[in-house]
């Protein structure tokens, strides 16, 4: 018997991200190579084209996956017996945007998508917020959607959780595939706190490796303080810089792995990984926050990892990314949007 399609609806279909993602779909890279799936495209109007391209090259392509593209304008359509949201499209910020501008801007948008998704989304519906601010932006679909149970939105922490792999690699000379358990903490802005104290390198600790490598643990702390920290935090920054355009291909890949591992389930012996999910008040986060934590996966959804502990120094900088959650939320709730 023919396995029924998953309906994965991306909005901002027709920019980079959007584009970046739509064939890796379709060729299985996130659901499996056994899942077929209908793509519903959601665009601004000057951004319709643009999809409608992609949706011709998508027929091209000839992916056997591949069951249908739909382009469309209307949230409610694009969001009809949805399965799985990826919320790509965003407002970024502009010169001279006060944060709060930003996240009106946002509001406006993320909004009436959640209420779209809860009108229109199938029962079993699950929404990760790609565009930037990546949490808030989650926070704001989830209120705009009281009725879909909380655990269904989650904002996209793993390309922080990518590059904070990526910079320990290069630094340890070691493959990316054997460490386990590095976490992200808080917002997926310059905040956030990579954390690597419970990570480990081919089964020994990651700070006792730095050690070894760079010199002593004086030299592993400060590398980490002063390198390895900011990097990861303000990667995105140091790309525009080089690149001359924001994260792309990293950051779609990214989104692959959370919906894959969110999905399909997570191997035990792959460790934890890092996603933003609705607080129930773990770690001293407030409840309802949408904050990045350690996370694992069965396939019917992430669960926080507990009782992990944190010295002094981790619980001041998870503190602190909270602070900027926090902030953000207080300012949306000002514009009357919670």
């Amino acid at each position: 018997m023919a396995q029924t399609p998953t309906t994965v609806t991306i909005t901002g279909a027709g920019g980079q991200i959007g584009y970046a993602l739509l064939f890796r779909i379709a060729a299985g890279d996130m659901l499996g190579p056994d899942r077929p799936v209908r793509l519903r495209l959601l665009e601004i109007p000057q951004g319709v084209r643009a999809a409608e391209g992609a949706a011709l090259e998508l027929q091209d392509a000839a992916f056997p996956l591949l069951r249908d593209v739909e382009v469309t304008e209307s949230a409610d359509v694009a969001f009809h017996g949805c399965n799985i949201a990826l919320l790509v499209g965003a407002r970024p910020r502009g010169p001279g945007m006060e944060r709060s501008d930003l996240l009106a801007a946002n509001a406006v948008i993320f909004g009436p998508q959640g209420a779209a998704i809860a009108g229109h989304a199938a029962a079993d519906v699950r929404v990760v917020a790609v565009g930037n601010p990546a949490n808030t932006n989650a926070l704001i679909a989830r209120a705009a959607a009281p009725d879909v149970p909380s655990h269904r939105f989650s904002a996209l922490t793993r390309l922080d959780h990518n590059r904070a792999l990526g910079q320990l690699s290069a630094a340890l000379d070691r493959s990316v595939d054997g460490i386990r358990n590095v976490t992200i903490w808080g917002n997926h802005s310059a905040t956030q706190f990579p954390d690597v104290a419970h990570a480990t390198v081919d089964g020994a600790p990651v700070f006792d490796a730095l050690a070894a490598r760079l010199g002593g643990p004086d030299a592993a702390a400060r590398w980490l303080d002063e390198t390895f920290i900011p990097r990861v935090a303000k990667r995105g920054a140091e790309i525009i810089a080089v690149r001359g355009s924001s994260s792309v291909a990293s950051a779609a890949n990214a989104t692959i792995d959370h919906v894959r591992d969110w999905v399909r389930g997570r191997p035990a012996d792959r460790g934890w990984t890092s996603a933003a999910l609705v607080s129930r008040g773990e770690y001293g986060v407030p409840e309802g926050l949408v904050s990045s934590f350690p996370v694992t996966s069965d396939g019917t959804g992430y669960r926080i990892v507990e009782g992990l502990d944190l010295d002094a120094r981790a619980a001041r900088l998870v503190e602190a990314s909270v602070a900027e959650l926090i902030a953000e939320r207080d300012a949306v709730r000002e514009l009357g949007i919670l």
